[in-house]
């Protein structure tokens, strides 16, 4: 039981950290099919980054959640100045677009969280089939809500609002890099 409650527990912080990045990208203007996907591609990622940490947790000492965590941030802090500078051009064609590499990346770096989590689940040997089902899905959920949030506070703030949301994914990425 309590093995239970302490994966849930760690499925809603990571899915909560899902959320709360992917309300900067909801700010974006998505349409509802992009919402899905990109909702599913974040579940799916926090289930293999997860697992890919369980199974490398058996092996790698506590250094390797360090590294993971820098490079989760740092790719944040990419994204959100890439969308910083997106949101002062008037073209196209040079914004982050939550497809393809775009999406790769985004959900890499949303994700890499739980591969550190998953590092801490492989050492202590917890159920791996519950703890990245629980992980992705709660994780898929919560990016759902968080794009659907962002997309609609979009309406109220108009071109200002890739602005926001890359100054948004900025502030994660500083907070997950320098922990304060």
């Amino acid at each position: 039981m309590h093995e239970f409650v302490t994966i849930c527990i760690m499925a809603a912080a990571l899915g909560m950290d899902a959320f709360s990045v992917t309300l900067g990208m909801g700010m974006m203007g998505l349409s509802r099919k992009q919402v899905f996907r990109i909702g599913v591609t974040i579940g799916a990622f926090h289930v293999f980054m997860p697992l890919l940490g369980i199974v490398t947790g058996k092996w790698l000492s506590n250094q390797f959640d360090v590294i993971a965590t820098y490079i989760g941030g740092g790719l944040l802090l990419i994204i959100g100045l890439q969308m910083i500078l997106a949101s002062f051009s008037k073209h196209e064609e040079g914004k982050l677009k939550p497809v393809g590499w775009g999406l790769f990346l985004f959900a890499i770096g949303v994700s890499l969280d739980s591969f550190s989590a998953g590092l801490s689940f492989g050492i202590l040997g917890t159920s791996v089939i519950f703890t990245i089902a629980a992980i992705g899905v709660i994780s898929m959920i919560m990016s759902w809500i968080g794009l659907i949030i962002g997309s609609k506070f979009h309406s109220y703030i108009g071109a200002y609002g890739e602005l926001l949301g890359g100054l948004v994914l900025l502030g994660f990425g500083l907070k997950i890099m320098l922990p304060i």
